[in-house]
């Protein structure tokens, strides 16, 4: 997503539909996995905003006039950047060996 708004600025994510509908499809996915995680899970990493992220997600999804553009840009560009390597800190590597994921 951070690609899609590479280079882009706030006027060019007004005018550009597909533009705003790619990154509100991308915050959408992020809220719905991060919905999807234990409570348990969000419970132990609390520097994480994930009411806020899936509150997001709900708005996008289901509450169409309520999506405000400059939020929506705010959050592309303010806060999915040092989101990124938060989550991927949580990402497990995977095995050296595939075989040993069967």
């Amino acid at each position: 997503m951070l690609r899609y708004v590479a280079g882009k600025t706030r006027d060019d994510y007004e005018r550009e539909e597909i533009l705003r509908h790619a990154v509100e499809r991308n915050i959408e996915i992020i809220g719905e996995s991060a919905r999807r995680l234990t409570d348990s899970f969000r419970e132990q990493h609390p520097e994480i905003a994930w009411r806020a992220i899936m509150a997001t997600r709900h708005i996008l999804a289901h509450e169409y006039d309520e999506i405000d553009n400059d939020i929506v840009w705010r959050i592309v560009t303010d806060h999915i950047p040092p989101l990124i390597p938060q989550l991927r800190g949580l990402i497990p590597a995977p095995p050296a060996d595939p075989s040993a994921m069967n």
